[in-house]
């Protein structure tokens, strides 16, 4: 069943929908009986209505309109499925979203005269001037942190460290114990890598293994290949590969094929995503999926929740990470 409307309040109560509107938000000045008002109260009550986050904002003068800051990050399958489903969620409580590259030095102060939002996402954490700017403004915010802030508390917590530690606990479960990790070149990367390879190292320290070779990895064969050489001549040899995302990962499989290095037979290789693409290369590559539709989900309902108020915030998703088995590890 959709979401009820004002529309179907008036059908039940046998009301217009400007009955509805005014009853509902209680306006002043209009000639409407108690018997009616009660009658619409019931109907709405007994249908489960409740007015739309964008219709509060639009009473209060303000626009139904959500920015989604992205960073400047290489766009994929991952940050696309995101804001998908993050419009999607969005839409279904009548709100609209723009997604907005930052991809230059201006400050987000310099968008607020262009476009008025209601409320403001951000895919990592704002500079305190743009945060504090936005405060003033009267836009809400809503931050997804890479890990652990605590001075924000309820941001959602996507945790990349626990990316990668979740890589090497399913590996060494597999019995190996010298692991690569597969770095990516782009440096608009370096802050998600960092933390994932930080990940890596920390499981590896607590199981007892050596740390991982770290080589870097393009995505082309001739850089998989150099890293795949210097895996395989270390002493003792890498046997299993964590890859930063399924990208790499799948320029490793072309490095090992290149090299005539059967997977997982003489190297196991997991990456980060779940990306389509995954599942149709041979062997299919195991990764660790991170639940973009639950997490925009909840990042969707923080929003209304901060158009609301803050008083009604939603349950922790929990753990987002989840480990897809295939065939490469």
């Amino acid at each position: 069943m959709g979401r009820v409307t004002s529309s179907d309040v008036a059908r039940a109560s046998g009301v217009s929908r400007t009955t509805v509107s005014y009853v509902l938000n209680a306006r002043e000045g209009a000639l409407i009986s108690e018997a009616t008002r009660e009658r619409v109260k019931a109907a709405a009550a007994a249908l489960g209505y409740a007015p739309s986050a964008a219709a509060r904002t639009l009473r209060a003068g303000r626009s139904d309109l959500v920015v989604c800051v992205l960073p400047d990050w290489p766009t994929g399958p991952v940050v696309d499925s995101v804001l998908d489903h993050l419009a999607d969620a969005l839409a279904e409580r009548g709100l609209a979203l723009l997604v907005h590259h930052a991809r230059d030095e201006r400050p987000l102060s310099d968008l607020w005269p262009v476009v008025t939002p209601r409320a403001v996402v951000g895919l990592s954490a704002f500079t305190p001037e743009d945060e504090r700017v936005m405060q003033q403004a009267g836009i809400e915010v809503v931050v997804v942190l890479q890990e652990e802030d605590p001075h924000r508390p309820g941001a959602l917590t996507a945790s990349q460290g626990g990316v990668g530690g979740l890589q090497v606990q399913h590996l060494a479960a597999a019995g190996h114990r010298r692991t690569g990790y597969a770095y990516p070149t782009d440096p608009r990367l370096a802050g998600f890598a960092d933390l994932r390879l930080a990940g890596v190292v920390r499981r590896c320290a607590d199981l007892g293994l050596p740390a991982p070779l770290v080589e870097p990895v393009s995505l082309d064969v001739a850089s998989a290949v150099r890293a795949v050489t210097a895996w395989r001549r270390a002493n003792p040899p890498v046997t299993a590969v964590a890859a930063y995302n399924d990208e790499v990962a799948l320029a490793v499989l072309a490095g090992l094929r290149a090299e005539g290095l059967a997977v997982p037979g003489d190297v196991a290789v997991i990456g980060v995503d779940d990306v389509p693409a995954a599942r149709l290369v041979t062997p299919a590559l195991t990764t660790v999926s991170q639940a973009a539709e639950v997490q925009a989900g909840h990042l969707a309902a923080q929003v209304v929740d901060a158009l609301d108020g803050g008083g009604n915030p939603p349950p922790d998703p929990g753990d987002v990470l989840g480990l897809v088995v295939r065939e490469s590890a």
